[in-house]
């Protein structure tokens, strides 16, 4: 049964922004779901489905005709920065780069390390428009998607999906994700970790991700997208994390350094703090 939608924003606009991140992600390259159905996952009347449904046609993000459904429209590709290129953010070289790699791994393996993760799914699966970009592959490549739910004795924390190109999963499944991070798993294959790009934003819960965290469809949520490469510069791993804000926090220590009339703000150190 879905979650009821808490009421902070109009009912129609809440699905229009969960759709919206849904087609973001190129959830729905094989068609939109029918009105009845999304009527079902959200809990709400066709009226307010077809409201969120309008908006998002005017916005050009999907198109409706009679006979067809509703289909998604190819999404505005995302601009690349500096560090998706490989480049240097200012004041910071490559091997400020591989610092503050270090204190992000170890913090990442110690949250797998401490906390209980339930694998929801652990497939091969082709590879989407998204996925193959992100992973500098061919689109229909195979990669092993994985969907966990880390917990912490106070209940869900994280809902994270990883796609890995399959021939670097090749020595882990459901079993050994059940045991271990992603990335101990990975360098036990004999991959060597070098790099990595990281976001974080803002998500709303959809129906799926919401009852496994625990909270109410169109609930916020930290979005945490992460690149990992390996020290040839590929990319091996991508994550896309959800957080329940109540349970998790990202930190960073911060010192000033550049002249006095340019100084910069640049990170020392990284924690990510659950309760």
């Amino acid at each position: 049964m879905a979650s009821a939608l808490p009421l902070l924003l109009p009912k129609y606009h809440q699905v229009y922004l969960v759709l919206r991140e849904q087609l973001a992600e190129g959830r729905y390259a094989g068609g939109v779901p029918a009105e009845m159905r999304l009527m079902e996952q959200f809990g709400v009347a066709r009226v307010t489905v077809r409201k969120a449904l309008e908006r998002l046609a005017t916005e050009g993000l999907i198109a409706r005709a009679p006979g067809r459904g509703t289909v998604a429209l190819q999404p505005r590709p995302p601009t690349s920065t500096a560090a998706d290129r490989g480049g240097s953010t200012p004041g910071q070289g490559r091997e400020g780069t591989r610092a503050q790699l270090s204190g992000l791994l170890e913090n990442i393996v110690t949250m797998g390390l401490r906390t209980a993760v339930k694998v929801v799914s652990c497939e091969i699966v082709s590879a989407t428009d998204a996925v193959a970009q992100q992973l500098a592959i061919e689109v229909g490549a195979p990669v092993q998607k994985a969907v966990r739910v880390r917990s912490t004795r106070e209940g869900p924390l994280s809902h994270i999906t990883t796609h890995v190109p399959a021939a670097l999963a090749r020595g882990f499944g459901r079993r050994e994700l059940a045991r271990k991070p992603i990335l101990v798993l990975l360098e036990e294959s004999g991959v060597r970790i070098g790099r990595a790009t990281q976001s974080i934003s803002a998500r709303l819960a959809d129906a799926t991700v919401a009852p496994l965290l625990g909270v109410n469809v169109g609930s916020a949520l930290l979005a945490v997208n992460r690149l990992i490469r390996d020290d040839q510069d590929r990319p091996v791993q991508w994550l896309q994390g959800l957080y329940r804000p109540d349970r998790y926090q990202y930190e960073m220590q911060l010192s000033r350094v550049g002249e006095v009339d340019a100084k910069l703000w640049l990170s020392t150190g990284l924690s990510a703090p659950f309760h």
